[in-house]
């Protein structure tokens, strides 16, 4: 079978600053990998490579068997990479709806399917995304990449600064995606959450490749090591 998505060997620099040195990742269709690390460890820089955001200096990224080292985001997001960043970043200015039309592309989640999927989102319609609540602005950034119908739905920091109530929701709402057979990169240091839901579980450590393996395989001496404070 081939991969969905696999990055080999990657190297990336900020200037003369270089923020991953040869990281490997593999994502198979249907599977959802956790990306974890403490904070500036890569994690964000991996995604931003993968989803063709940051220009690579070494190395390879690939999408469903094709090389796209060099290709353009919106290129990458038309052959099905959809990307729900850190800090939500809707259009703060648009309205619910609108924001969800602007991402839309063909395939089976429309702005019904999308409503169904987060009722909230359909009970805020008309409202500017401004105005809604942290975790209802993470429900639409998560509905927006759905409306790209990505094959590959990555999900930076999807809980990041939420109630605990919203964070279940949220986390819900993964296992639902899960369920359904979405491809999924979850970044994320919350390693109960993830248990349920990662298939495999890829951990950065200064921007090189500390660890694989599976949630279940993490032990509390790997925890303390690579995702403590």
């Amino acid at each position: 079978m081939t991969a969905l998505a696999k990055i080999e060997g990657l190297e990336v620099f900020y200037g003369a600053s270089q923020a991953l040195f040869g990281v490997d990742l593999t994502i198979e269709p249907g599977q959802a990998v956790a990306l974890m690390g403490r904070n500036g460890m890569g994690k964000s820089t991996t995604i931003k490579a993968l989803s063709r955001m940051h220009g690579v200096a070494k190395g390879k990224v690939f999408f469903d068997g094709r090389e796209i080292t060099a290709l353009p985001s919106y290129k990458a997001a038309r052959l099905g990479i959809g990307l729900v960043p850190e800090g939500r970043r809707c259009f703060a200015t648009l309205t619910v709806d609108e924001n969800l039309i602007a991402a839309a592309r063909p395939g089976p989640w429309t702005l019904k399917t999308v409503r169904d999927f987060f009722p909230r989102l359909g009970e805020r319609a008309d409202q500017q995304a401004s105005t809604l609540s942290g975790g209802e602005q993470q429900m639409l950034a998560i509905g927006r990449a759905l409306m790209t119908n990505p094959r590959l739905l990555i999900l930076d920091e999807a809980t990041e600064g939420l109630a605990p109530v919203i964070r279940a929701e949220i986390w819900a709402s993964i296992k639902r995606l899960k369920a359904q057979g979405q491809s999924i990169l979850i970044v994320d240091k919350t390693l109960k959450e993830l248990k349920p839901i990662a298939d495999h579980c890829v951990i950065l450590e200064r921007g090189r490749t500390a660890w694989t393996g599976t949630a279940d395989q993490i032990t509390p001496e790997i925890e303390s090591q690579y995702l403590g404070l």
